[in-house]
């Protein structure tokens, strides 16, 4: 089973966090930032990435620290669940849409990290939270899970709808991505003949 826990502790954040990449989607989310636990909760329903994430954070000064450290954490998980790769499909691709958003989501489990981001927002908060903190998240996870990602909000109206479809997108292209290839589940999707080391 590809299951790993990764605990992480600074002065600003205290986090637990397991991912089963071989689950059904089952999500137990307490960020204490309640539109982050729907996104995050989102991402698990839709990637069947089982995840279970417990932060304790400075929210007192802001979200960034609890936002940003969230997403290390859980791309740490990923990657270490991740291990050698081998077997996996390695790329993943999502056209996301919700109500009049469409966003399109590509990833490359490749341990190249690299965020593309094309990503505006007609709003700066979702309720109290600050739009531009989700380019944090996704390039803080991309960059602990090794992976390149690129994300791109094609048209949309509503900062709600449009995030929740970069999420939605990630989602069902990590599902995608990291389920194994029944035609070569003993070989790494390289040339190089690997795709692990450390980042």
């Amino acid at each position: 089973m590809r299951k790993q826990t990764i605990e992480r502790k600074t002065k600003e954040t205290k986090i637990k966090v397991t991912v089963n990449l071989d689950g059904t989607g089952k999500s137990k989310i307490n960020t204490g930032i309640g539109f982050l636990d729907h996104m995050i909760d989102q991402f698990s329903k839709h990637s069947l990435v089982d995840v279970e994430l417990k932060v304790s954070g400075d929210l007192h000064v802001d979200y960034h620290h609890t936002t940003e450290d969230s997403a290390i954490a859980l791309g740490q998980a990923l990657y270490k669940a991740l291990d050698s790769k081998v077997g996996i499909t390695r790329f993943g691709q999502a056209l996301s849409a919700m109500d009049e958003t469409l966003s399109r989501v590509v990833v490359d489990c490749s341990n190249r990290p690299y965020l593309v981001w094309k990503v505006s927002f007609p709003n700066d908060k979702v309720g109290e939270m600050d739009t531009e903190l989700f380019k944090e998240w996704f390039q803080a996870f991309a960059q602990n899970s090794g992976i390149t990602l690129h994300i791109e909000n094609l048209y949309g109206e509503n900062s709600h709808h449009i995030i929740e479809s970069c999420f939605k997108g990630l989602a069902r292209s990590i599902r995608e991505a990291v389920q194994i290839d029944s035609k070569r589940k003993n070989q790494i999707p390289s040339t190089k003949g690997t795709l692990g080391g450390s980042l």
